[in-house]
């Protein structure tokens, strides 16, 4: 589904991935852990098209570095950005509508209020008078909307109460068991992360320096704070 190949990303003069390769497998998800500073974000906008890089980077088996953000977007990836990036003034549903491709959207819709029943309730609720934690909701189900086949996740437990974290474990266990998509998911929280993970990446200063599979690494999170 995914492959990246030797990357190298850059901001400015500042090199901030060093030869990272990984691969998501169809339906498969990989988590990407790191501490401050690791570039896990630098990663997932690598692969959106939005920072200068080298290296290959496959999607389908199709090479995808040259393309725009929205031309890999189209291709069939749905991304949850860190900070979320909704429009606060407009709707819940506005906002999801906003992420619609050109399959079916009221289905879409659907599939999104099946998994998050607390944003059906608010969907005409403006998004800024909304809890952290719901708009997070309304951030992932956006990236649901285009009917991804790869889904991509910024840090989605940042700053949210256990009882939201909990509501969206299950949404993201649910779409790792019921569907196709494959996941990239990008953490600091190492214990969601095993949870939901088939495999588990490390990523520090920049070069994945372990992985493996994730019930393989329990005891990963005592060496991942002691980095």
């Amino acid at each position: 589904m995914l492959e990246v190949r030797n990357l190298n990303s850059y901001y400015g003069k500042a090199h901030v991935l060093h030869d990272v390769s990984l691969h998501v497998d169809r339906g498969e998800t990989l988590a990407v852990l790191g501490p401050n500073g690791a570039g896990k974000t630098t990663l997932l906008n690598s692969i959106c098209g939005m920072v200068k890089t080298e290296g290959e980077i496959l999607f389908k088996d199709r090479e995808i570095s040259s393309l725009k953000p929205y031309r890999r977007i189209k291709l069939g990836m749905g991304v949850c950005p860190e900070g979320r990036k909704l429009f606060p003034d407009m709707t819940v549903e506005d906002n999801l509508l906003l992420g619609a491709g050109n399959g079916n959207a009221k289905e879409q819709l659907e599939f999104v209020y099946d998994l998050f029943p607390r944003i059906k309730e608010l969907k005409n609720n403006v998004v800024k008078n909304m809890s952290g934690g719901e708009q997070q909701m309304v951030a992932i189900g956006r990236a649901l909307m285009s009917n991804p086949e790869l889904l991509l996740l910024d840090e989605p437990s940042m700053g949210l109460a256990p009882i939201i974290l909990g509501k969206i474990m299950e949404a993201l266990k649910r779409i790792r068991e019921e569907t196709e998509i494959s996941i990239l998911l990008v953490e600091q929280n190492v214990h969601l992360a095993l949870q939901l993970a088939d495999r588990v990446s490390v990523l520090v200063k920049g070069e994945i320096v372990s992985e493996g599979k994730a019930e393989e690494m329990v005891d990963l999170e005592k060496h991942y704070f002691e980095l």
